[in-house]
């Protein structure tokens, strides 16, 4: 069920953002701040998505290595660009993004 819901979240993160995904951190000429659907609970829920997949590793590999090489990844890559693409949006929406992550938590509703 772990490893659905990360699926999920990641494929309704993905419909969310249409047009607007990118690999890499940039934001295109229309971008518009998205506040609604699974971003109004959490301002980053591809992260949360790959958390919840790096949990449903662990449960499932036996193996202590394998099994948590998952939060090894999830953690190098969500405190390298999460700032960062925070930085960028609040240059790119100021006040808009500023009210926004005062009513919105990071990666897990309620908590962070």
């Amino acid at each position: 069920m772990v490893f659905l819901s990360a699926l999920w979240l990641f494929w309704r993160t993905h419909k969310a953002l249409g047009r607007q995904w990118s690999v890499s951190l940039e934001l295109r000429e229309s971008h518009k701040l998205i506040t609604s659907g699974v971003y109004e609970h959490v301002r980053h829920p591809m992260y949360s998505a790959f958390f919840l997949w790096a949990l449903a590793q662990a449960l499932l590999l036996p193996n202590l290595v394998a099994g948590f090489s998952g939060f090894v990844g999830f953690g190098i890559l969500f405190f390298l660009r999460v700032g960062e693409e925070e930085a960028m949006m609040r240059e790119a929406f100021g006040a808009e993004y500023d009210a926004y992550c005062a009513r919105t938590k990071r990666v897990v509703p309620f908590l962070y």
